[in-house]
């Protein structure tokens, strides 16, 4: 079941579908507002079907590694694991304008975030639907939403976690059979500095099953940050 935590998603919503490969990604995605990520401010994104958008360049990387990264990827990961939508699930993006929609994003993030009203002009909405993981030889998939949003001035991203039944591909040292073990997901934020990082707690452990009820903003299943000049509100 995906929870009412994601904003709208899906072909008639307009949304582009990534293709069916292990390790894929979406084309290069020019920003119609580029995005401030840590101090520097980029034109292009890639979404990529292991649960990771990242900037310049894709990433295809399968199992997680420890953050902060040293080669230079700039990328939120709202989910990084072994995702293969070959074997099921699909994965959505869109940039929109649309009105109710950013309205709803607005709203979302002044409540959280009272202190800087914020009136959202574009997002970013990808959406990874009820993914299989590699060597998957069960039906579990994992739903979860990253959106990436501006006003212009200040840049936020909304982690939304709707199912997640997995954490690890079968590469990943997972078990086939249930997703678990291994080398679990990890979800957090890589400046592309070396230096600057965030994650997420639980990451990279067993606990990571668990995001859909943790937060810090006090909705289950959401994690919201600034990250134009990342800041780490409310953990």
């Amino acid at each position: 079941p995906t929870g009412s935590l994601l904003y709208p998603y899906g072909p008639q919503q307009g949304d582009e579908t990534n293709p069916k490969h292990d390790d894929g990604t979406s084309e290069e995605i020019t920003l119609s507002v580029p995005f401030t990520f840590y101090g520097k401010s980029y034109q292009t994104a890639f979404v990529n079907n292991n649960g990771v958008i990242s900037f310049n360049e894709p990433v295809r990387q399968y199992t997680p590694d420890p953050f902060p990264l040293v080669d230079e990827h700039p990328f939120v990961a709202p989910y990084w694991a072994d995702v293969d939508n070959v074997l099921g699930g699909d994965i959505f993006y869109r940039q929109t304008t649309d009105p109710a929609l950013l309205a709803d994003i607005s709203q979302d993030i002044t409540q959280y975030f009272p202190q800087s009203p914020f009136t959202a002009t574009w997002a970013l909405v990808a959406t990874w639907d009820h993914v299989a993981y590699y060597g998957s030889t069960s039906q579990k998939g994992n739903t979860f939403q990253a959106v990436l949003t501006s006003d212009s001035k200040m840049f936020y991203i909304i982690l939304n976690y709707g199912d997640i039944q997995w954490t690890t591909g079968a590469a990943s040292d997972g078990d086939a059979e249930t997703g678990l073990g291994g080398t679990p997901a990890h979800v957090g934020f890589n400046s592309g500095d070396d230096t600057n990082f965030y994650n997420i707690p639980g990451s990279q452990t067993d606990a990571i099953i668990n995001i859909t009820t943790t937060s810090n903003v006090k909705v289950p299943g959401r994690w919201v940050f600034r990250v134009d000049d990342f800041q780490v509100t409310g953990v």
